[in-house]
């Protein structure tokens, strides 16, 4: 095929990044890294944005894989992606698409008036904390390491959750018996158990004993059906404090009515945050 003549006019990288991880975490073939770990990052093209609001590929998270792998190509395997580097990767796709600068709803607590605030996406990305995922969990003889869960994991939990609320609210529902209800509820629970496990066991990355080093997931996943319930709440407790560190901060906003300060929660909301 013949060099196209308006190839001169295609994107071309709007930003670099460098990643939280710096490529760890990464199984080999998902990530291709530079030598100074700069990636580029190009603007959505019109396909990009018509993917991104494809409802059925934004549920099970296709067209954000789809969309991250278009505007930054050195990115082999988008559900490979470790959490800590998901909400500086979609940042800065969107900094390079529309701009740093995300406007958002926020409304006083105290005197309730509205109104649009700016959030620079740049500082966003540089107050991100990985967390502290070289450090491992010892019990007993075990040395237990922990790993950020994938966007792949993420998703598959999302989905898992959404049909839990699903069977929450068939169980308002007056015509179905008492009986009916606890049954379904106990098999609810249960559900949510297993789902839980399996979440902590793809958050192990291996654990080592006096004799060997284990990181078959299966074999992880059974320990922790078998291990003491003091064992589990410790790696349970770990995760959580180390997805927790990872997570944005709530911002902090002056209202321009009244003064009153105050903390709004903020997440990158996959389902808006392009729109």
């Amino acid at each position: 095929m013949a060099d196209n003549p308006l190839s001169n006019y295609f994107r071309r990288p709007s930003i670099y990044i460098t990643l939280p991880s710096k490529g760890k975490f990464y199984p080999e073939g998902a990530l291709e890294l530079t030598e100074n770990e700069e990636l580029p990052v190009y603007p959505m093209t019109a396909v990009d944005e018509i993917t991104y609001r494809t409802p059925d590929a934004l549920f099970n998270g296709t067209s954000i894989t789809e969309v991250i792998q278009s505007c930054m190509p050195s990115i082999k395997d988008a559900w490979a992606i470790p959490s800590i580097d998901l909400d500086t990767i979609l940042s800065a796709i969107r900094i390079a698409t529309y701009g740093h600068t995300l406007e958002i709803g926020t409304t006083c607590p105290k005197c309730e008036e509205e109104a649009e605030y700016g959030v620079d996406l740049r500082k966003i990305i540089e107050q991100l904390d990985i967390g502290e995922y070289d450090s491992s969990i010892n019990s007993g003889d075990l040395e237990i390491h922990i790993k950020p869960l994938t966007y792949k994991d993420i998703n598959e939990s999302s989905l898992v959750q959404f049909e839990e609320q699903k069977i929450a609210s068939v169980l308002e529902d007056t015509e179905m018996s008492e009986e009916e209800k606890l049954k379904l509820l106990s098999k609810t629970f249960k559900k949510i158990s297993e789902v839980t496990i399996t979440t902590i066991s793809k958050s192990i990355e291996y654990i080592k004993t006096p004799e060997t080093m284990v990181s078959d997931s299966e074999q992880i996943n059974e320990f922790l059906h078998n291990c003491e319930r003091s064992v589990f709440e410790t790696i349970k407790n770990k995760v959580l404090t180390l997805r927790s560190n990872s997570e944005l901060k709530p911002l902090h906003i002056k209202c321009m009515e009244c003064e009153n300060e105050y903390e709004q929660p903020f997440t990158l909301d996959m389902s808006n945050f392009f729109g």
